[in-house]
């Protein structure tokens, strides 16, 4: 089953994808992730979003891979003479089954950028269940602190 989500966020936003489940039987991977400006083609913007599975006190344009909580990033560029379609990378075979955070910041302004979301839902046994939260529990710095 498919579910998708979509929205508009502002400069320096984050939203929440609500996911979780008592019991964290069902798990998710993205399939697709998709932005677009608020107004293309009317400002120059430099875009980039970015989806996490733990909510992030700083919301910047830095794109890390070696961040086990980022599950993908896009990044979008113009103005009002060119607008170009952006790079979008998912790491798609990362299967989760907790909230995630969606992070948008636009270092060429300060202007809104819609992003459309489609996760892949599934079922989980209670094992894979239990590996996939303790595995989000560990890579969260805020858990225990």
């Amino acid at each position: 089953m498919i579910k998708t989500f979509r929205g508009l966020l502002t400069d320096g936003e984050q939203e929440k994808i609500r996911l979780s489940t008592k019991k964290g039987k069902i798990g998710y991977k993205i399939v697709k992730f998709k932005i677009i400006a608020n107004e293309p083609g009317d400002a120059h913007m430099e875009h980039t979003m970015k989806i996490f599975k733990v909510t992030q006190t700083v919301i910047n344009n830095t794109i890390d891979f070696s961040d086990g909580n980022l599950l993908g990033a896009a990044f979008l560029v113009g103005n009002a003479n060119e607008y170009s379609v952006g790079d979008i990378i998912i790491f798609e075979q990362e299967i989760f089954n907790q909230d995630i955070y969606i992070t948008h910041e636009d270092s060429g302004g300060s202007n809104s950028c819609n992003y459309y979301l489609e996760l892949e839902a599934m079922v989980l046994t209670d094992n894979a269940a239990s590996v996939s939260t303790l595995r989000d529990i560990r890579l969260n710095p805020q858990v225990g602190a």
